[in-house]
């Protein structure tokens, strides 16, 4: 844990990892408070008509040891891939524990997951059980032909013939369990990327991935836990965001969480849901945050409570962290990392790290450098890709079944992120762009996030994403496809508008020489944009003009 401070240096150099040699998720998350502050609430459920259900950590520990029990019933042994499609509710953290208490492996998928994604990643996993809700189990009905591994279905509602129920299951088990002692490098979670470039693949983590994330939460919360903190975040927890960035970080501090399950993000709903129920911390990732851009006056209007807000995912980028600041008076804190090695670079304003434009610099206990494609350290100023030194608690253990590519994955003792980025002569590092993102124009190497976050200042721009077309003359030009606010026409007298906004603010080399007005952007699960999609737009409509 970060002992607080508002001297970066010093929250450096008084930091040092001590990890047990012995440690189980669950225990440190759940069974520690379940012994000392039984009481105490662990989670806050708001369903959709607005009951609310309230667990306490005594309550977690009792239901997470049946569930552990009747996993284990039904064959369930350590190592076992156990799958979870389950939306933000009690369930999805129940299923969660009891399988590192077994010492099995928990895949989380995420609900918004069609057949294709569903039937690769429980198939590639080699998942033997899947814990899921009706909308799950109507999805995963027709897949069981195609997946004769899948040998156990456990349903959290209904249910039907081919599944067994969550709570016929709990009521018949012991609520007296001992959580295998797993080693802090046994592995506890497999997470797939997001899959914005190729196929997606398996990310295996360990045991010690919590304890690796708590200094960089603890940064992008203002020094987590306090007096009072309880912490909500819209991410689904079926992606790293949601379970490491909140879920588990706030838990292991003993900090209480709201879930609740959004059918559809709703900025005026949110606003409103922090404010009811006091929320003093969250999670919050960039597209979100320019989406509740739209509410207008949200301080004047709502009465909320929060101290602290945490952002990670994509580039936040000036304009939303300028708007962050300006309406609610604190800064967003900005962290940085990926599903293989996550939040290695943070901000933190209670420490003085907060700049605009900027991710943060190295969190205490993480080495981050700017390197070369020969693994050598760049100086600042340079562009390059940011790499996490090895070994690192934070650090995946391997792709699932892929040795080439966990090999890839590494220059020397460099880990790669595949994110081009420049750092600063006081350490602050900025985030350009995806390798595969860079823009090559006449010359120039253009990274998007600049030019998205200068299209976002625009009145009539609601959300944009930038890639570049492939072009004879300049090798690729920039394109940008552009979701205009409610009420916004589009047409080619906003189009040289928005051209000439960019250039005036950027550029004559970075403003976008097309313009596209869609009606969404193609997002990831996790609420990145797929770029690449974006894309294979532009170059099939290039094809298109020159008969290709």
């Amino acid at each position: 844990m970060l002992q607080p401070s508002r001297d970066y240096a010093a929250l450096r150099s008084n930091f040092a990892w001590s990890l047990p040699q012995t440690y189980n998720i669950a225990t440190g998350v759940c069974d520690v408070w379940a012994t000392c502050a039984p009481d105490r609430l662990a989670i806050r459920h708001v369903h959709l008509d607005g009951r609310r259900e309230d667990w306490s950590f005594g309550q977690l520990a009792k239901v997470t040891n049946q569930f552990a029990n009747a996993l284990v019933a039904k064959g369930i042994q350590r190592g076992d891939r156990v799958a979870l499609l389950l939306p933000q509710c009690p369930q999805t953290a129940i299923a969660h524990l009891a399988i590192y208490k077994v010492g099995a492996i928990a895949v989380p998928l995420a609900s918004l997951f069609g057949l294709d994604a569903l039937r690769y990643r429980l198939g590639d996993s080699g998942a033997r059980a899947l814990v899921t809700d009706d909308a799950g189990l109507e999805k995963v009905s027709s897949l069981r032909p195609d997946l004769p591994g899948l040998e156990l279905v456990i349903a959290t509602e209904t249910g039907d013939g081919t599944s067994e129920r969550f709570d016929d299951l709990v009521a018949r088990a012991s609520d007296r369990f001992e959580a295998a002692a797993t080693s802090v490098n046994d592995p506890a979670l497999m997470i797939y990327t997001s899959g914005t470039t190729g196929q997606p693949k398996g990310v295996l983590h360990g045991h010690r991935v919590l304890l690796g994330h708590l200094p960089g939460i603890e940064m992008s919360q203002n020094f987590l836990p306090q007096d009072g903190d309880f912490l909500w975040t819209p991410s689904d927890w079926a992606w790293a965001g949601g379970l490491l960035n909140a879920l588990f970080p706030a838990l292991h501090h003993g900090v209480p969480v709201l879930s609740y399950a959004f059918r559809k993000f709703d900025p005026e709903f949110a606003f409103a849901l922090m404010a009811k129920e006091n929320v003093r911390n969250a999670f919050i990732p960039p597209t979100a945050l320019k989406i509740l851009r739209s509410v207008e006056r949200p301080m004047a209007r709502y009465d909320l409570a929060l101290r602290s807000v945490g952002s990670a995912g994509e580039a936040l980028g000036r304009e939303t962290y300028d708007w962050f600041f300006d309406e609610f008076g604190f800064a967003v804190n900005e962290f940085y990392g990926q599903t293989e090695c996550n939040a290695v670079l943070g901000s933190c304003k209670a420490a003085g790290v907060s700049r605009s434009g900027a991710i943060g610099k190295a969190v205490p206990g993480h080495e981050v450098a700017i390197i070369n494609d020969e693994g050598q350290v760049l100086p600042a100023g340079a562009l390059g890709q940011i790499a996490v030194r090895a070994p690192d608690p934070v650090m995946f253990l391997e792709y699932w079944g892929q040795p080439e590519a966990t090999r890839d994955k590494f220059i020397g003792e460099w880990m790669v992120t595949g994110d081009q980025g420049v750092q600063d002569d006081e350490g602050y590092v900025s985030f350009v762009g995806r390798d595969d993102d860079v823009i090559t124009s006449a010359g120039y190497r253009i990274g998007p996030t600049e030019i998205e976050d200068c299209l976002l200042s625009h009145p009539a721009i609601a959300l944009s994403a930038v890639v570049g077309k492939p072009d004879p003359v300049r090798t690729e030009l920039v394109k940008a496809f552009v979701v205009l606010n409610a009420g916004v026409q589009g047409d080619d007298g906003l189009k040289a508008d928005i051209s000439r906004y960019v250039r005036e603010r950027l550029s004559a080399h970075e403003y976008p020489r097309e313009i596209e007005f869609v009606d969404a952007l193609p997002m990831t699960t996790t609420g990145k944009v797929i770029r690449r999609e974006l894309r294979d737009q532009a170059q099939t409509k290039v094809d298109v003009l020159t008969g290709a």
